[in-house]
């Protein structure tokens, strides 16, 4: 019987906790895990042994969930020999006769602090992540570099080297652009989502195990684009606060197909310590305030939108507003403002089902990076539902009301657990707001909560134009369709001579009457000539 992951990490805890506990030396296998409690007292030894005589690389990481720990060659610490970090590694270039590596470990918090560490071997023919580092402390640096904001996550890291020998000089990393140097390695960007709605020390422990070596990483993670080393070394990626998230890169070789993976990191876009925003209540009460009313609102909308008109036109149209900068007129004749607003509904239903398309991985495709090329496409989406429906807007407002009200409980939803799906309309806010989001790759996880939300919404959408349907199907159709409004005004005013409008000349007429009094004003007055009075 299969012990569950979280019950043997747990064991695994226990065993580093004898192991390592007394005497700060901590025994390793090359490609096997183990937990490891640090603390910034007492530097933990970390020891391979026997390692082969055909590995000449040897990576080694330790991983820990929001605590900073220290990884370094020697007990003590120094910039070019050491890093620090949550997700930090070393990378050993092994000499000749070379069987043991050590390296040491410590927390910077006081308390202890739970990590994993790994160490992983590589061959000759192997490509050496960070072998070609000029902008980071370490000679040789491995480690993938993150930082954050509430809109997107940057990621970067050193470009890589050929593989070498022990013993031999490693290949320069400038000395040409030919198929004999490091330029013709490629990097394999990975994204992997952790559970959602899960800050947990142990998951993290467990997962990131599948994200360290390249067949694994392969297996488990999403490739979200490849470099080329022509191509900067560094990535965007959308923000989601409070989803866990891991990133690794495998650069390739294609003349020897081998390949090596740089150290995993991780982050949930949220600290952890911070009293107000943190990880575990992103949203702020009038943020929770704010998305309940709106989800009351949408659920009458949803419901009762086509009986009530004239409220849910005020909702629609002042959404449209805000979204499009499209309310440009505030009163109309009759005729116009049926129009108009039947425009708007079409926009703001077009609205979201472009946004759902863009929210597919359709979205990530490079030539969207192009801020002209993704907004002529968006809106030439967006106007395909009002044109569709241009002759049927009894159906589009059902539609309208029914979609657009449903997914209002979703973004309600979002305030109180996590779902990506509040992210249809987030993203494109901030590519609206954010003038370099454009840059960042929008992919997001689609797990059980997602699942269950999407049903949420797709049964209150059908159920919502269902009930509309059944109440209004005895009804006149509401509103009318702007070309029969028109022809009943025409025919009311060719018909009816008490009727004010009736006596008015038709459009044409009245515009050539006006030309010609204006062409008379610039005419010459003609002389009078000689005149004889009438004889009686």
């Amino acid at each position: 019987m299969r012990l569950p992951s979280c019950v043997l990490l747990l064991l695994e805890l226990a065993e580093a906790l004898r192991g390592a506990g007394a005497s700060g030396l901590l025994e390793l296998s090359l490609g096997r895990f183990r937990n490891v409690l640090l603390n910034q007292t007492n530097p933990v030894e970390a020891v391979i042994r026997n390692i082969a005589s055909n590995v000449t690389v040897v990576i080694f990481q330790v991983h820990a969930q929001q605590n900073s720990v220290v990884i370094s060659f020697d007990k003590n610490p120094s910039a070019n020999s050491s890093g620090t970090g949550v997700d930090k590694g070393l990378i050993s270039i092994l000499r000749p006769q070379q069987s043991v590596c050590t390296w040491y470990l410590r927390s910077l918090d006081a308390n202890q602090v739970l990590s994993t560490a790994i160490s992983i071997p590589y061959m000759e023919k192997d490509p050496i992540p960070g072998g070609c580092n000029l902008e980071f402390d370490l000679e040789v640096d491995p480690n993938i570099y993150l930082d954050y904001t509430l809109v997107d996550i940057h990621i970067k890291f050193a470009p890589a080297n050929l593989g070498y020998a022990r013993g031999a000089n490693p290949p320069a990393c400038d000395s040409g652009t030919g198929q004999n140097s490091r330029w013709r390695l490629h990097y394999d960007v990975y994204q992997y989502f952790l559970p959602e709605n899960n800050l947990s020390e142990m998951v993290l422990m467990s997962h990131i195990r599948k994200m360290s070596e390249v067949q694994s990483i392969k297996a488990n993670g999403v490739k979200m684009l490849t470099l080329t080393t022509d191509d900067k070394t560094n990535v965007y990626f959308s923000s989601l606060p409070g989803q866990g998230v891991i990133y690794n890169v495998i650069v390739w070789d294609p003349l020897w197909n081998t390949s090596a993976a740089y150290i995993p990191v991780h982050t949930y876009a949220c600290s952890f310590v911070d009293l107000v925003d943190n990880c575990s209540s992103l949203s702020k009460l009038s943020t929770k305030i704010f998305f309940t009313v709106l989800a009351v609102l949408g659920l009458f909308t949803c419901f009762f939108g086509h009986r009530f008109w004239k409220t849910v036109r005020l909702i629609l149209t002042a959404v449209a507003g805000i979204v499009g900068g499209l309310l440009l007129v505030a009163s109309w004749w009759r005729f116009g403002s049926v129009l108009l607003c039947m425009l708007l509904i079409g926009l703001v239903l077009g609205f979201l089902f472009s946004s759902v398309v863009f929210f597919t991985p359709l979205g990530d495709y490079r030539v969207f990076r192009d801020d002209v090329v993704f907004w002529v496409t968006f809106s030439s989406v967006a106007l395909m539902i009002p044109v569709l429906f241009v002759g049927c807007p009894r159906i589009l407002n059902l539609l309208a009301c029914g979609t657009v009200g449903s997914y209002s409980v979703v973004l309600a939803i979002a305030c109180y657990v996590y779902t990506s799906l509040a992210y249809i309309t987030v993203d494109l806010l901030r590519r609206i707001l954010n003038d370099y989001f454009s840059r960042a790759y929008t992919n997001v996880p689609f797990q059980t909560n997602d699942f269950i939300i999407l049903a949420v919404w797709i049964m209150l959408a059908l159920s919502g134009v269902t009930v509309q349907l059944r109440r209004e199907r005895s009804e006149v159709p509401f509103p009318p369709h702007p070309y029969l409004i028109w022809k009943r005004e025409r025919e009311r005013r060719s018909t009816n001579i008490l009727d004010p409008s009736h006596h008015i000349r038709p459009l044409r007429e009245r515009i050539h009457s006006k030309l010609l009094q204006i062409k008379e004003l610039f005419q010459k007055e003609q002389p009078a000539g000689e005149r004889t009075p009438l004889l009686l």
